[in-house]
């Protein structure tokens, strides 16, 4: 993103980022929602893996670059941007940056201020460093998947949201924006080792706590938060939808109830525990007596602490996120908007997802790095760190 249409809080800000897959280009994204003019160096004959890039939503608000990082030109053009960068993303496994020549060691010798992010599942040391892996092995190490699903079958993976994302991407963007807090401060770079296994595991903080106090059975369903709880959960309604149920406080369980159609006799089970598969088997009952749409009708403006699953498509036209802009559409497309949101620094969707090279001559006029160039050579760096 040219300087003069730079717009949030990293405005100014520059990063490269190393094309990779899954977290990496998640964070840095999110650097560039930001308003960061972030710069992704993409390889010749592209990742093998992935969207098509013109609907890969994790290149928007980015400009893209060819270069072989195999070949010692591409390595020196990648280090002449370092040399002008303020953070590096990479997302190799460990000791690839460094036998391709952008290691953390070459970059800031280049450039001493630079903060250079390492996106891994494993993490830069320890006995699985490297080996391949994934979202779901990641998550399951760390005790994260065994929480979900059902008591009686197996774990269910959220996705990769909660270990690439949650536990990766964004612990990455903690990292990044801490160590350039310190670099203007104090004119020093650094590493910042994120990895997908310490961020999920430190999102698990209260849950440990819980479990250290007493207050969490080491298994599923059996907790106030994890569907154990016959008011804390899902039900499923007469057309083959579902409503998310979390009337946990006292006031807002009296709502629930009383929209809901509970007897009291219903409603005083939620004091027994033993009585807690009862009052599910009262409350699902309820919920499976109407649709989804008249249960959204009835719990409409209440403090009962109840809505609708939606589908991801339709949450694009749900009346808050609509009237709040959650969901924005450019060039086509229909896309989370950025978030958070800033009263000084607004954020925006500038431009489309990135294609491979199509900013190379504009990059190289802003950058003032006139010799960038794509290359011949089509293999990828070995030992990409696979974590979609």
């Amino acid at each position: 993103m040219s300087a003069e249409a730079a717009a949030g809080p990293l405005a100014g800000v520059r990063v490269v980022e190393l094309a990779g897959i899954g977290p990496g280009p998640f964070a840095a994204m999110t650097l560039a929602d930001l308003g960061a003019d972030v710069v992704r160096v993409d390889r010749p004959g592209g990742p093998g893996i992935g969207p098509a890039p013109e609907t890969d939503l994790t290149n928007r608000n980015k400009r893209s670059v060819i270069l072989d990082l195999k070949s010692p030109e591409g390595a020196e053009a990648a280090l002449a941007l370092v040399a002008r960068a303020d953070v590096l993303i990479e997302g190799y496994r460990p000791g690839v940056a460094e036998r391709l020549g952008v290691g953390p060691d070459a970059c800031l010798a280049r450039n001493p201020r630079l903060v250079y992010g390492r996106m891994t599942g494993w993490g830069q040391d320890g006995p699985l460093a490297d080996r391949a892996g994934h979202d779901i092995g990641y998550i399951a190490v760390t005790g994260a998947l065994g929480m979900t699903g059902p008591a009686e079958g197996p774990p269910v993976a959220p996705a990769n949201l909660l270990g690439d994302y949650a536990g990766g991407s964004l612990y990455l963007v903690i990292g990044v924006l801490a160590a350039l807090q310190h670099a203007r401060a104090a004119g020093e770079g650094q590493v910042v080792d994120a990895a997908i296994v310490d961020g999920t595991s430190h999102l698990t903080a209260m849950i440990q706590g819980l479990l250290a106090a007493g207050g969490w059975q080491d298994r599923r369903e059996a907790n106030l938060l994890d569907g154990g709880c016959p008011f804390y959960g899902t039900y499923a309604t007469s057309d083959g939808g579902f409503m998310a149920v979390g009337a946990l406080e006292p006031k807002f369980y009296a709502e629930f109830v009383r929209l809901l159609g509970l007897t009291g006799e219903e409603a005083g089970l939620r004091d027994d525990l033993a009585a807690w598969g009862e009052l599910r088997e009262a409350v699902a009952a309820r919920f499976a007596g109407r649709t989804r749409e008249e249960w959204t009708k009835v719990f409409e403006g209440s403090d009962a602490c109840v809505a609708p699953v939606l589908s991801l498509t339709e949450a694009h036209s749900h009346p808050h996120l609509a009237a709040r802009g959650t969901f924005v559409e450019h060039g086509g497309l229909t896309q989370p908007a950025p978030a958070p949101r800033f009263s000084a620094t607004p954020t925006a969707v500038t431009r489309p997802p990135a294609l491979p090279g199509a900013h190379t001559a504009e990059v190289a006029r802003d950058w003032d790095v006139p010799h960038l160039s794509g290359t011949t050579a089509s293999r990828s760096p070995e030992g990409e760190q696979p974590t979609p």
